[in-house]
């Protein structure tokens, strides 16, 4: 290129084409390096020797979701009801490999309605990788009633709560190969007079642990027959009943099954992949991928996950692959996962009318579409507002499949560590750090010397430690000068140190649930770059400090204070701010003076603030406010002034939820008649004062959702509600007038 420059144009300067030449050197250069990064990407063999962690389970399980597992329930069943011939509690292990289904066919046998006539005490415990006989007294104690106990005394109180009493214990995902422990915890278990009618489940990878929990051979669930893998698999790659019209994709679909070794998780993931998809051509893309001629081992990231992570989009890729900067199996708070994502670069460029955080949304309902990440739906706030993936004022909960982690993990096994007390030695090119355990009190010397670290968690490390910001915070923040995302959550901080200022890059700070920290020092302001700030729950924060005003890039922000009134927010300050969140500010009264300037505010949570009153008038002037939640705030009651009623607002209100407001008489007319071009969905929980819905609520044209929860003095629907022709829902659960309209 350059010498046709020279003998094309020879007009120019010998010097220009020599610093043209440089130039495209220069970027050569810089584009092999970019090539090197993405190399990271690409999947690689997993190392032997990473640091395993503790996993979570739960006990409920969705019946209908099952599929081919039947037979296995009726024959742990069977053999829960033979009698002991021993006072040792016996042992029924579960023995197989990742994702065939051993603690679904626990949770099966757990649930079932003879299992619960058989045991009136039943214990479920997930027992991972750490096998500590105080953790585990604890948990079953805590399952039957809560005791926090020396170990002798635990014994002691153990033996006393379980004395005459029938119990099924599920010790489920056990790694123990240490035959001592085991005994230790079987001798307390033991029956003081006859023969045990107690019962223990046992689930583990290992057979090795199998055989020194039980005498009997373990029992091991096969892998799904091709009639069962087809329906689970046509399950999930079909709308029901949508098969039918399409036989030749069913007997592609045959194939593709027998690929997946009957796993389930397997089965499910193929499934997903090509829902929605009715061209022959991608299912034989599918059938014919060279990848299933991968062998397959125990301890591998299975094919069919490695093929759906390959065809997932390159922006998808990396979002899936941050995953690894947790433990396996930990709850993911959506909320939190999207603003990583966004200090890191991670998402695409939003569209047109597009904020960031709606492309995070759309990032984690495709990785929910298929199957790489699961709702836990067990949080009572999920079933009281029916949450949806896109209900931004609420966060959602999810977990992660362990193959899919393990997957996360090799993909970005060179540019994420999770960093302990024992680690020996962390690659140069690490980007991103997590601290994992209790014991650790300062930044491990093998993480000092990096110079390209971009985020740091830290999770469960000591809590006993004064000293902490010295000894871990005080090295995170001058060692790591491109710091994007900081998370510091549940540390015993007081401050921070004054050289978090130095800090240019970071987007993404969060002290939540912080307990102690008073104050955060005067260079914060000098954090610019900063988007999202969490201060929330049990943080000891007198006043929101003049600095947080001055942070010109805050979009999100979370707060918690003890003072009864927020300062004024200034004209020209979090001009940019979308996401506002005061929680568990009990003594503040009223919301600060100057909202009327929060022009870009979206999203406002007021959550568990007992004391505040705030009046429609300081939200009226939110044109671009779509998401309103209030939640146990008991004087809250969105009275107007009688001036106000004549108003005539253009809001913006998609989304209204209000949940326990103990004062709450009437609905707010002033904002929500102001949004009836916009209002799509109104929540109204547990509002025992609310006897009425108004007469103007026909005039909310746009609304498609109306649900009304255990408000126990709302008597009556207001008359013609049949004319708001977008109703795709009207739920009225534990009221005097209790139905469910379903309208097109």
């Amino acid at each position: 290129m350059v010498r046709f420059l020279a003998s094309c144009c020879p007009c120019l300067p010998l010097s220009f084409s020599l610093r043209m030449a440089h130039k495209i050197k220069d970027i050569n250069r810089r584009l092999g390096e970019l090539a090197t990064e993405w190399n990271s990407f690409d999947l690689r063999q997993c190392s032997d020797n990473r640091h395993v962690f503790r996993r979570e389970t739960l006990s409920s399980v969705d019946s209908s979701d099952v599929i081919g597992r039947d037979e296995d329930k009726e024959k742990i069943i069977n053999m829960l009801r033979k009698p002991s011939k021993d006072r040792n509690v016996p042992v029924i292990p579960i023995a197989g490999l990742r994702g065939l289904g051993k603690t679904t066919l626990a949770q099966l046998v757990y649930n079932d309605d003879r299992v619960i006539t058989l045991f009136p005490l039943k214990i479920w415990i997930c027992v991972s990788e750490e096998f500590d006989l105080s953790r585990l007294l604890k948990l079953i104690i805590q399952s039957v009633k809560c005791d926090d106990l020396p170990l002798n005394a635990l014994q002691d109180r153990l033996r006393s709560l379980l004395n005459d009493k029938k119990f099924l214990l599920v010790l489920d995902d056990v790694w123990n190969e240490n035959q001592a422990k085991w005994v230790q915890l079987r001798n307390l278990l033991r029956s003081k007079d006859g023969l045990s009618q107690n019962k223990i489940i046992v689930t583990t990878r290992s057979l090795k642990v199998a055989s020194i929990m039980s005498s009997i051979p373990p029992y091991g669930p096969k892998g799904l027959s091709l009639e069962n893998c087809l329906t689970l698999f046509t399950k999930w790659a079909f709308n029901d009943g949508e098969e039918r019209h399409y036989p030749n994709l069913i007997r592609i679909g045959k194939e593709i099954v027998k690929k997946s070794k009957g796993i389930p998780l397997a089965v499910i993931t193929l499934g997903s992949l090509l829902f929605k998809k009715t061209n022959e051509s991608d299912w034989i893309s599918i059938k014919e991928s060279e990848i299933w001629r991968l062998e397959q081992k125990e301890n591998d990231i299975l094919p069919e996950l490695k093929l759906s992570y390959n065809h997932l989009p390159s922006s998808l890729q990396r979002c899936l692959a941050f995953f690894s900067l947790y433990k396996k199996d930990a709850i993911y708070n959506s909320n939190e996962v999207i603003r990583l994502w966004m200090a890191n670069g991670l998402l695409e460029h939003p569209k047109r009318k597009q904020e960031w955080e709606d492309v995070g949304e759309q990032y984690l309902e495709e990785l929910l579409s298929r199957c790489l990440i699961q709702k836990v739906t067990s949080s009572p706030l999920y079933f009281a507002l029916k949450l949806h993936v896109r209900d931004r004022g609420l966060y959602f909960t999810f977990k992660m499949h362990d193959l899919v982690h393990d997957l996360a993990s090799d993909v970005f096994q060179k540019e994420c560590e999770i960093v302990n007390s024992q680690t020996k030695m962390v690659d140069e090119k690490v980007r991103h750090l997590s601290f994992y355990d209790e014991k650790l009190l300062e930044v491990p010397w093998v993480s000092k010397n990096l110079k390209k670290v971009r985020t740091v968690i830290i999770h469960d490390v000591s809590k006993e430690s004064k000293t902490i910001h010295k000894s871990l915070i005080n090295p995170c923040v001058s060692n790591f000068k491109y710091l994007r995302a900081l998370k510091l959550r549940y540390l015993p901080l007081t401050t921070l140190p004054n050289s978090i200022g130095a800090l240019k890059h970071l987007k993404d700070l969060d002290l939540s649930q912080c307990q102690g920290l008073q104050e955060l020092p005067r260079s914060f302001y000098k954090l610019r770059s900063l988007q999202s700030l969490n201060l929330e729950e049990d943080t000891d924060l007198k006043q929101l400090p003049d600095s947080v005003q001055r942070l010109i890039e805050i979009t999100h922000l979370e707060i918690t204070i003890k003072a009864k009134h927020l300062k004024e927010i200034r004209a020209g300050c979090w001009t940019s701010l979308q996401y506002l969140k005061l929680h568990s500010c009990s003594k503040l009264e009223c919301l600060p003076e100057g909202m009327q300037y929060l022009k870009s505010l979206r999203t406002l949570v007021l959550f568990d603030c007992a004391k505040l009153v705030p009046s429609p008038r300081s939200l009226k002037f939110l044109s671009k406010l779509e998401n309103l939640k209030i939640n146990s705030c008991r004087r809250i009651n969105l009275e107007m002034e009688p001036e106000e009623e004549k108003d005539d607002l253009q809001l913006s209100l998609k989304t209204f939820s209000l949940f326990q407001l103990r004062a709450l008489r009437d609905l707010p007319r002033l904002l929500l008649q102001g949004s009836s071009s916009t209002l799509q969905q109104i929540q109204i929980t547990w509002c025992r004062q609310l006897s009425v819905l108004p007469a103007w609520l026909l005039n909310l044209t746009s609304l498609q959702e109306l649900r009304v929860d255990t408000c126990r003095n709302l008597s009556a629907l207001p008359e013609g509600i049949g004319r708001l022709t977008n109703l795709r829902q009207l739920t009225m659960v534990g009221c005097p007038v209790e139905q469910k309209i379903q309208t097109k």
